[in-house]
């Protein structure tokens, strides 16, 4: 989107976190990350390698910095980077684990237009891509879901799903702190929310699991999940090798990138020659099934039997980041709201 009137601007549009959190309540978030995702299928995207930093700090925790450029195409024309930092340590500085920004660009002149805070944004495209994904692939209409994990990312899922799921009738919540299991579970209101004492509570009888964790080595075998399961693995590596390679079917958002990830356990099995992309020849153990886009596209089915285990993990794609700030940025724009700040 062109942002300039025709005349060079002399300063930068800054959204904070509730200026932020207001706009993002005028967007429909599920029917967005539909629309980036039927663009990502035709290609109209741009969608570069993000440049991680990584570094130990001081205290010794293990810090890290992700900037993703992206440009979105079609009728939603964005363009932009987001930069998201994490310190898990932050948690016991009664600091958020993660911090960041979106930069939104005007795509004819390429001048910085916007800068807004992006927790928010992320929090809400991620659980707006796992909402689109039980939608299209749950075997019914949900009415049982597990989130496991209790910080700002489960808390976004846990809302959208009361306005997106309408057959819900049971959130089970598990985490390894069980007093913010408790809280999550406490501020859902009318939502049936409880706290699970274990994962094995938390996922028995589950439809549809969330994972949003900061687990680094999988816990949950396919003797955890049931037929029919549909689950969506938001964290990295949650999710144990036998679950990748027994389901029925596998879904990525990005083969590309989830490939070259060195993090995350679909990219360590490629490198190791066991599991193959969409379509992709060699011989391999099983291969990936589809990427999302290419479901929303309808160029793959999707579920194909009611007992299937459907696993998605989704990379996280800037091209949702940078949709959703141009949505916030035209409503700022049209309402008058944000800083003005010289360059």
């Amino acid at each position: 989107m062109v942002w300039h009137d025709g005349a060079e601007t002399d300063s930068i549009l800054y959204l904070d976190s509730a200026a932020v959190g207001a706009l993002l309540d005028e967007i429909d978030p599920v029917g967005l990350v539909e629309s980036v995702f039927a663009l990502h299928a035709s290609r109209d995207v741009i969608l570069p390698d993000e440049a991680y930093l990584g570094w130990t700090t001081a205290s010794g925790a293990r810090a890290r910095s992700l900037n993703m450029p992206a440009f979105v195409g079609g009728p939603l024309q964005a363009c932009g980077t987001k930069i998201i930092n994490a310190n898990p340590a932050n948690v016991a500085r009664n600091l958020p684990r993660a911090s960041g920004i979106t930069v939104l660009f005007d795509t004819e002149t390429a001048r910085v237009a916007c800068i807004m805070e992006g927790a928010a944004i992320s929090a809400l495209r991620t659980a707006a891509v796992s909402m689109m994904c039980f939608l299209r692939l749950a075997r019914r209409p949900v009415e049982r879901l597990a989130i496991v994990g209790a910080g700002r990312i489960a808390g976004a899922h846990l809302e959208l799903a009361a306005k997106t799921l309408p057959g819900l009738t049971e959130v089970r919540i598990f985490d390894l702190d069980p007093n913010a299991a408790a809280r999550l579970a406490g501020a859902a209101g009318a939502t049936c929310a409880v706290a699970c004492e274990s994962v094995v509570g938390a996922l028995g009888g589950a439809d549809a699991i969330v994972t949003a964790t900061t687990a680094t080595a999988g816990y949950i075998g396919c003797d955890l999940l049931e037929p029919g399961t549909t689950v969506v693995n938001v964290s990295l590596d949650d999710l144990c090798e036998d679950v990748y390679l027994r389901a029925g079917l596998v879904v990525v958002d990005d083969w590309m990138l989830v490939k070259h990830d060195d993090r995350r356990l679909l990219g360590r099995l490629h490198r190791a020659g066991r599991v193959g992309g969409p379509g992709e020849p060699g011989r391999w153990e099983r291969s990936v099934d589809a990427e999302i886009g290419d479901i929303v596209a309808g160029r793959h089915p999707g579920r194909t039997s009611p007992d299937q285990v459907v696993i998605v993990n989704p990379f996280g794609l800037a091209i949702e980041d940078v949709a959703f700030a141009g949505a916030v940025y035209a409503a700022a724009l049209r309402q008058g709201i944000g800083a003005h700040l010289r360059r």
